[in-house]
């Protein structure tokens, strides 16, 4: 009986002193801390292995933690293939290990479970998780972060540092297909036009989708292709990336990234997205213009982010034509007959119902010099001495004036007309615009001398002198003869 008693109380005294033991660990001193977290990303805390120290803190024994035993459960767990599980659970790992690949796994296994801890990011800088138990933990993030620590007697306050940045997207638009791209660009109605979007690709990039989007008066060409740099002739192999027309959702299209191309990414990396447009009769007219945007968005499926909308504006523009006669504007001219020529004189304006539709080149003249000019080219003033047009680029361009009305002279030279589009005030950020008005005058013709006017007037002189002159040259003659 003493002996029973005496082994009971050396087995509480054990208890207590493994209870005192655990204690110690359990308690949850322990701390992990992100360096340099990203203002609104979300970080992920899993705990993989369980960790057991002996009293002196020189032995340490691994085991799985319960939530994670079919991520190393052969043969199916992948993490069987890095670490060694005993009889007793005790946990090993392999010499041939590749950490970074671990965690690259203990990733795709932990958007399974639910996580010990969630710490989302209210600004840039540090984060920690607090009250942890010994052990060996896995902490992501949106951004792509897979980093594995353990929290042990001699190291129980790890740091990790948050390396991924933030993927950016910049879209902008090509000026008249010169080569040079920036925020805005100016177009004639049917006029394809060139957008590029950068995406910064980051470390640890997840689920990348470009999205974009177009306003109704563009209608997209469906070229989406994707390069790998600025040039834009090294195109990312196809397997890489699925472009997806008109998937709903008001988008005009989207681009996937392959997870597996994405993984690849060790380093920052640029891609260049390329499309095009066609600027259609739908398009508005001067201000705001013709919106283009698009976005990327990124992370963990169960926590998408997006980057900033970023967005381009394609501009168009209309001009109206005053036809007056005798430099007076009051006195408007109708049935007024022009053509809109563009600046190299070599193409005319196609317009129907006041909106152009595209540029056919001049016909060459017939042999008596005249030009039959192309169907819906030529432009007639109406009863306000006025045409109107929509849908030009901010250009040079010239007004030809074929026939003239009844009564006034046809203008020998074209009129030269400058659109150029919308203006700031100075000290202002708003954009105003004007529309451009060509003020065409015509003279009328020179009236001729008619019977009852100034003209038999002229006649009657002009009749006068040659009597007078006959009658001197008589006289004159005849002395002479008398005089011989």
């Amino acid at each position: 009986m003493k002996h029973a008693k005496k082994f009971a109380s050396l087995l509480l005294a054990l208890v207590m002193v493994f209870a005192m033991s655990v204690t110690a660990f359990a308690a949850g001193t322990n701390t992990i801390t992100v360096k340099n977290a990203v203002s609104g990303q979300k970080y992920e805390l899993y705990k993989i292995l369980d960790l057991s120290v002996n009293e002196n803190k020189t032995a340490y024994s691994y085991t799985v933690n319960s939530t994670w035993a079919d991520f190393f459960k052969s043969p199916d767990g992948k993490g069987s293939t890095y670490v060694d599980i005993d009889a007793q659970g005790y946990v090993t790992w392999k010499d041939s290990t590749d950490v970074a690949a671990f965690a690259k796994d203990a990733e795709a296994f932990a958007k399974g479970q639910t996580a010990l801890n969630t710490i989302k990011a209210s600004a840039d800088g540090d984060i920690i998780f607090n009250n942890l138990e010994a052990g060996y933990y896995l902490v992501t993030s949106t951004l792509g972060t897979k980093a594995t620590v353990g929290t042990t007697p001699g190291d129980p306050n790890p740091e990790i540092k948050e390396k991924n940045e933030v993927p950016t997207n910049v879209k902008t638009v090509e000026e008249d297909s010169k080569g040079t791209y920036g925020s805005t660009n100016d177009a004639d109605i049917e006029q394809t036009v060139n957008f590029k979007s950068t995406i910064t690709a980051q470390p640890g990039a997840e689920n990348y989708v470009f999205e974009d989007t177009m306003s109704a008066g563009l209608t997209y060409n469906k070229d989406a292709k994707v390069y790998t740099e600025e040039a834009m002739t090294t195109e990312l192999a196809a397997a890489n990336y699925t472009v997806s027309n008109n998937p709903g959702d008001g988008k005009t299209f989207t681009i996937t990234f392959a997870q597996s191309y994405l993984d690849t990414i060790a380093a920052e990396t640029k891609l260049y997205v390329k499309y095009s447009a066609t600027l259609n009769e739908g398009a508005v007219v001067g201000l705001p213009g013709n919106e283009n945007k698009s976005t990327l968005k990124y992370g963990d499926s169960t926590n998408t982010k997006s980057t900033p909308e970023s967005k381009t504006i394609t501009y168009t523009w209309d001009l109206d034509v005053l036809k007056y006669g005798n430099t007076d504007k009051a006195n408007v001219l109708e049935n007024a007959q022009f053509v809109l020529l563009n600046k190299d004189g070599d193409k005319v304006a196609v317009v129907v119902d006041g909106k152009l539709t595209g540029w056919t080149n001049i016909p060459a003249a017939g042999e008596d010099g005249t030009i039959t000019w192309p169907t819906n080219t030529v432009l007639t003033t109406n009863a306000q001495g006025k045409i109107e047009i929509d849908g030009l680029d901010a250009d040079t361009y010239y007004l030809r004036e074929i026939k003239a009305p009844a009564g006034y002279n046809t203008l020998k030279q074209d009129a030269k007309v400058v659109i150029t589009g919308a203006t700031k005030a100075e000290g202002s950020d708003s954009l105003t615009y004007t529309t451009m008005v060509a003020e065409i005058n015509n003279q009328s013709g020179t009236e001729l001398p008619s019977t009852g006017g100034m003209g038999t007037t002229i006649f009657y002189v002009l009749g006068s002198v040659l009597v007078i002159g006959a009658v001197v040259l008589l006289v004159t003659k005849k002395r002479m003869n008398t005089k011989r």
